[in-house]
């Protein structure tokens, strides 16, 4: 008897693919500034390292390229993406808008469960101004549970991207000397807008909030 051809979907998954795993480390790289941005992408210096051939390292390359974080030239190869002035401005326009709705939504939608995680995560943050790498951590958890407790993904996965670009930002916000407690501040009084019900209040935080950081990295 013949074999029965295996219908796609009967067959078992594959472990996560190579070029995934590639891509999560050159993202670790790209954040932790050992590829800085404007920094040309040595492909076979890459290979040699991660001890793999060009094709899973390029298909790596282009979800980077998707998520923003790598730029492709042509005949130049693939370069960390460098922020302008114009894109740091850009980027924090969209993330204004979609999180002060998120707010807003969340103070007035949101149940008490994720009311009460945003106000552990804040006092979190309070704790932990003498430790700047795990209050950045701290603050963009903040801001992932702000847009998962408003229950829109299709907003929370452009944040999600437009955050990763955010990092390549040479001038951080929060790098400025007292903008972290600044930043702690205006954390503080949304907090209070949310837990109070006021939606046009945290609405007007949050943009408010942005508004500052953006100046702090100008």
């Amino acid at each position: 008897m013949a074999d029965v051809p295996q219908r796609p979907d009967a067959r078992p998954l594959s472990p996560r693919a190579l070029y995934e795993e590639v891509a999560e480390r050159l993202r670790h790289q790209i954040f932790a500034r050992q590829l800085e941005p404007g920094s040309w992408i040595d492909e076979l210096r890459l290979c040699a390292e991660f001890g793999i051939s060009r094709t899973p390292l390029r298909e790596a390359l282009k979800v980077l390229a998707t998520e923003g974080l790598v730029t492709m030239k042509v005949r130049r190869g693939a370069y960390v993406t460098e922020m302008s002035t114009a894109d740091v401005a850009q980027v924090y326009h969209l993330l204004a808008l979609l999180e002060s709705d998120a707010a807003a939504t969340v103070a007035t939608g949101a149940n008490d469960t994720h009311r009460d995680r945003l106000r552990r995560l804040h006092a979190r943050l309070e704790a932990e101004t003498g430790d700047r790498d795990v209050f950045f951590a701290t603050n963009e958890e903040f801001h992932m549970a702000l847009l998962d407790a408003a229950g829109n993904r299709w907003a929370t996965q452009v944040v999600t991207d437009l955050r990763k670009v955010m990092k390549l930002n040479r001038h951080h916000s929060l790098f400025k000397q007292g903008r972290i407690e600044e930043s702690l501040a205006e954390h503080r009084a949304l907090v209070a807008a949310i837990l109070a019900h006021d939606a046009e209040a945290a609405r007007r935080l949050m943009r408010e909030h942005f508004d500052n950081g953006l100046a702090a990295a100008a």
